[in-house]
């Protein structure tokens, strides 16, 4: 069963799906109709121990374990007379019980003698067995145990109404389903709950249809339901919607709620959408209704609203929709959405870009804003007017695309080009060609990266000199550049002329600084080696460095090693 929950975040609507229901997965084993969950092998067991379909190590061999099986099949049959295919059918598939049974045994050299003789002594709760063996979870079947009852054969109306469900071509192992949802409908009288299954076929034409109908949404066989499910049914055969459909798309991990898939019909007929179009729709895209029962559908429509989107935009988003789920839809407008308020876009134009382009904005999942910006080598500004004036550039912008740069507008450069001049290069050389290209960002955000280095203390002159020769390192944010400045100097003690004589030590990541720097720090305290300068710690690779300082001395290594995993 899903619960749905209604999220306000920065005005924009959240649905959270939470799956409440679990239904334990057993392995096949060599029976031709009934599965059956045997004791397998698995790497991770040690070579004297098995490990059981839950997950837990057991002793017992395969041998053991179906003996075990046999003995329970035996009781249940010979003892307390349940049909031979009942009692087969509880014994191969509740595993768990089966388990906890074989804990009770003393004498572990013959376990079916142990076990008939165990059952002979100790009459079983035949319901936990039975339950397990329906597909319910140990953890449920607690829950749903009776109190009055020990014998399935004192229960005579609960087996009858389970014979006519496996009789009418359910799975046995999905009947616990059922049972969870309404157990009520265990308790009808003769032939009720089959009037039940019959009227559901009518209404879907075929049994095929109504088994997997049944059992995707069992509350159907209650009552209330029926007439719901009539007209529901009824309205999407009126839209040229036939069985096969149902049986395609109907998805066993799906609660449906017949009630508010009406809804969404009757609401998109008054939108507008026309029988022929909305019955193409439902064929290409069966998620805008199944899923969730319409309701995250009834959300973006909501949403549309909301931002003032018209019934010909709303029924434009239909015709467009793209080839995805519409839970993927939704989460993909709900990236796009923050994408745009982190590039500081209007709220109005935000708005007219969904009543607009709502097929762009979630059918594609858009990069991170840094990620873009960077990749663009643009600034929030030029992206939010490149976005309102060409929407469907959105979709380049998409996780596997490959972005290219966009090409500095005509103002930028100028401003770079003086900016540049200001460092000292010449105007149309080769070396101010090649500097445009490597300076990243707009000339005021230059300016600003260039000035924070003159406040940390380093002469002007220096930082002209310094960002010359180490382009890169003014294309970090003025926060990253204080925050290395800081770590160099006042954490790792090296003066303002080491890093303005060696200005790419500002481009590498803090981390390897510091695990360079700590472990040099420790080869000098070990008097393995005397104070080197910053160049020399950093500019060789990886392979050179380890290759030139491990053999300084015989634990290198290992403290390297230590080091490393504290700081990363």
């Amino acid at each position: 069963m899903y619960h749905i929950r209604n999220l306000k975040k920065s005005n924009f609507i959240r649905w959270v799906f939470v799956d409440s229901t679990t239904n334990p997965i057993y392995p096949s084993g060599s029976h031709p109709v009934i599965q059956n969950p045997r004791v397998y092998r698995t790497k991770a067991a040690k070579p004297n121990e098995l490990i059981t379909n839950n997950g837990n190590v057991s002793l017992w061999s395969r041998v053991d374990c179906r003996k075990a099986e046999d003995a329970l099949l035996d009781y249940l049959h010979s003892t307390r007379s349940l049909q031979f295919t009942d009692a087969e059918n509880i014994s191969r598939n509740s595993p768990r019980f089966l388990e906890k049974l074989l804990k009770r045994v003393e004498n572990k050299e013959n376990v079916s003698q142990s076990v008939t003789r165990f059952l002979r002594y100790h009459p079983i709760n035949e319901f936990e067995p039975f339950f397990e063996s329906m597909g319910l979870d140990p953890c449920e079947v607690s829950t749903l145990l009776p109190r009055n009852f020990m014998f399935l054969s004192d229960d005579r109306v609960l087996l009858e109404n389970y014979h006519v469900l496996c009789r009418y071509g359910f799975a046995r192992k999905t009947i616990g389903n059922i049972y969870k949802e309404v157990e009520e409908v265990f308790r009808y009288g003769d032939g009720v709950l089959l009037s039940r299954l019959h009227d559901v076929e009518d209404i879907v034409l075929d049994q095929s249809t109504a088994v997997k109908l049944v059992g995707s949404c069992p509350s159907v066989l209650m009552g209330g339901e029926i007439s719901d499910l009539v007209k529901a049914v009824m309205e999407l055969k009126s839209l040229g919607i036939m069985n096969g459909w149902f049986l395609e798309n109907f998805s066993d991990d799906e609660s449906y709620d017949w009630k508010h898939m009406l809804e969404l019909l009757r609401f998109l007929k008054e939108l507008g959408c026309e029988s022929t179009h909305l019955g193409r729709l439902l064929c290409k895209h069966p998620t805008i209704l199944l899923q969730d029962s319409g309701i995250t559908t009834v959300s973006v429509i909501t949403i549309l609203l909301k931002f003032g989107a018209s019934k010909n935009e709303i029924l434009s988003l239909f015709s467009q929709f793209p080839d995805i789920k519409i839970r993927e839809f939704v989460s993909n407008l709900r990236r796009s959405y923050h994408f745009l308020l982190k590039v500081e876009m209007d709220v109005d134009d935000i708005a007219k870009l969904f009543c607009s382009h709502l097929h762009i904005l979630g059918g594609c999942c858009i990069k991170g804003v840094k990620t873009a910006l960077n990749c663009l080598n643009s600034g929030k500004k030029r992206l939010c007017e490149i976005i309102k004036n060409h929407p469907e550039e959105l979709k380049n912008l998409a996780f596997g695309s490959k972005i290219t740069p966009l090409p500095p507008s005509k103002e930028c450069t100028l401003k770079k080009i003086k900016f540049l001049l200001e460092l000292g290069f010449v105007e149309n050389s080769k070396e101010m060609e090649r500097a445009l290209k490597r300076f990243r960002g707009r000339a005021g955000e230059l300016q600003e990266r260039f000035d924070c280095l003159v406040k940390a203390g380093f002469d002007q002159k220096d930082v002209m000199k310094m960002v010359k020769s180490s382009p890169q390192i003014v294309n970090q944010t003025k926060e990253l550049l204080e925050m290395k400045v800081d770590f160099l100097v006042n954490h790792l003690g090296f003066p303002l002329s080491s890093i303005s004589g060696y200005p790419s030590s500002l481009s590498y990541a803090i981390e390897k600084v510091k695990l360079r720097c700590m472990f040099c720090d420790w080869l000098k305290e070990q008097g393995a080696t005397n104070g080197m300068a910053i160049s020399t710690i950093l500019a060789c690779s990886e392979k050179r460095f380890i290759k030139a300082k491990f053999k300084r001395h015989p634990k290198g290594i290992e403290v390297y090693e230590m080091l490393k995993r504290q700081i990363y």
